[in-house]
C-alpha cells in the first residue's frame, strides 16, 4: 500500500508548489496535474481532506467505488482511507480538471484544539463516495466563500493564523452537516424506501431464527445488505425518525422479546438465546433499560 505521508509529497505529486503552511493547504482542482506515478493505483493520506469539485469527466475510485464529479459535489477522506485512480483516467484529469478546491491538513494542526475530538462526530469522513454531499447553488456560494477565506488566512502566517484557519475549518464542518441534514431531507422518497428495506431485513432476520446462528444484528450486517455505509445508514435514520441504527435494532429486538414473553413458554434464558443474546444477564439489562421492567415482571404483568 503507497502512503502518502505529507502535505508537501503530495503537491509534489500533484505538481504543486510547495504549500505555504506544511501542516494546511487549500489547492485549487484546475491547478492540479497528476505525475505518472505507480502510486495512485492504491494508496492512502495520512491527513484529512475535504473537497469540492465540479465539471470533472474523469472517475475516482474509492473503496469499491467510482464517482463522477460532473456536478458539484462534496467528498470527506479521513487519514489512512484507501482511495485509487485508474492510469487511464489521469490524462483526463491532467486535461480537464474542472473547478473546485481541495482542503488538505494534517492531523498534528488540529493540536489541543476541540475540533481535534469533535472531528470524529462527524460520520460523513466515512461515507462512501455515493454517499457525497450535493449542493445546491447557494450552498456552493457559502462552500466556496470558507474555502477562499482558509487560503487567505495562510497568506500571512502569525500567531493567530492556526486559530482562525481551525474555526474556519469548524464553520466548513458544522455547513456540511447542514447540508446533509437537507440532502436526507429531500431524498426522503429514497431514503423512506431504505427504512422500509431495513425493517425488512431485521424482521426476516429474527422470524428466520438467524440469530440463534450468528448473534444478534449488527450496524455492519445491515448496512452491507443495503449498500451504505454504517455512518451514512445511521445519519440518514437519526434524520428520518430520531434513532440511529442501533436504536433500531433494540427496537426491533423488544419488539421481538415481547412477542415470545406473551405467546410462547420459553423461559426468559431460552428468549434471551433465540434473540442472539450470549448471556441472559444481557438481555434483562437490555430489556429493563428499554421497558423499566425485567422480561418476567412484563410476563406476570401481561397474563
Amino acid at each position: 500500500m503507497n502512503s502518502i505521508n505529507s502535505i508537501s509529497e503530495f503537491h509534489k505529486l500533484l505538481s504543486l508548489p510547495e504549500p505555504l503552511h506544511p501542516l494546511v493547504s487549500v489547492v485549487h482542482v484546475a491547478d492540479m496535474r497528476l505525475s505518472e506515478n505507480e502510486i495512485w493505483k492504491k494508496f492512502i493520506v495520512n491527513f484529512y481532506s475535504v473537497s469540492f469539485k465540479k465539471d470533472i469527466r474523469a472517475k475516482m475510485k474509492y473503496g469499491q467505488q467510482y464517482y463522477d464529479y460532473d456536478k458539484g459535489v462534496m467528498s470527506f477522506i479521513a487519514p489512512k482511507q484507501i482511495q485509487s485512480i485508474e492510469a487511464s483516467e489521469i490524462d483526463i484529469l491532467n486535461q480537464e480538471c474542472g473547478m473546485g478546491y481541495v482542503l488538505m491538513f494534517h492531523p498534528a494542526f488540529l493540536g489541543k484544539h476541540p475540533l481535534a475530538a469533535a472531528i470524529k462526530n462527524y460520520g460523513f469522513f466515512s461515507y462512501a463516495v455515493n454517499e457525497a454531499l450535493h449542493l445546491s447553488e447557494r450552498e456552493e456560494k457559502n462552500i466556496i466563500d470558507v474555502y477562499q477565506k482558509i487560503e487567505q488566512e495562510y497568506q500571512y502566517i502569525d500567531r493567530h493564523t492556526q486559530d482562525i484557519i481551525l474555526s474556519q475549518i469548524d464553520l466548513l464542518l458544522n455547513y456540511s452537516n447542514r447540508f446533509y441534514e437537507r440532502q436526507f431531507i429531500t431524498r426522503k422518497v429514497v431514503n423512506n424506501d431504505l427504512l422500509t428495506k431495513m425493517e425488512q431485513l431485521l424482521s426476516e432476520y429474527f422470524d428466520h431464527e438467524e440469530p440463534l446462528k450468528t448473534g444478534l444484528p449488527t450496524v455492519e450486517f445491515l448496512s452491507t445488505q443495503l449498500n451504505v455505509t454504517p455512518h451514512y445508514l445511521s445519519d440518514m435514520l437519526r434524520s428520518l425518525t430520531g434513532q440511529n441504527a442501533q436504536q433500531h435494532i433494540h427496537e426491533k429486538l423488544i419488539e421481538k422479546a415481547k412477542e415470545y414473553l406473551t405467546v410462547s413458554n420459553l423461559s426468559v434464558a431460552e428468549i434471551a438465546y433465540q434473540l442472539g443474546f450470549e448471556y441472559p444477564q444481557s438481555f434483562n439489562k437490555l430489556f429493563k433499560k428499554k421497558t423499566e421492567m425485567s422480561p418476567l415482571a412484563f410476563r406476570q404483568e401481561f397474563n
